[in-house]
């Protein structure tokens, strides 16, 4: 469930990101550039949250 409500919120922040800064450029807003940008930050936080929080902290939380 975790890994849902991260990309869903990674999807959600990136675009509305995207969206603000080509409207403040005067660009257009592109929503599979901002789709592929937001599943590319979701694999990277899925990396880093496992590589950088210890495995025997998680289970103890159980």
């Amino acid at each position: 469930m975790r890994y849902f409500w991260t990309l869903f919120w990674t999807f959600l922040l990136i675009q509305m990101v995207l969206y603000v800064v080509s409207s403040m450029q005067g660009g257009t807003y592109d929503f599979v550039q901002g789709s592929i940008i937001a599943v590319v930050f979701s694999i990277l936080i899925f990396i880093l949250g496992d590589a950088l929080v210890p495995k025997e902290n998680a289970q103890k939380h159980h």
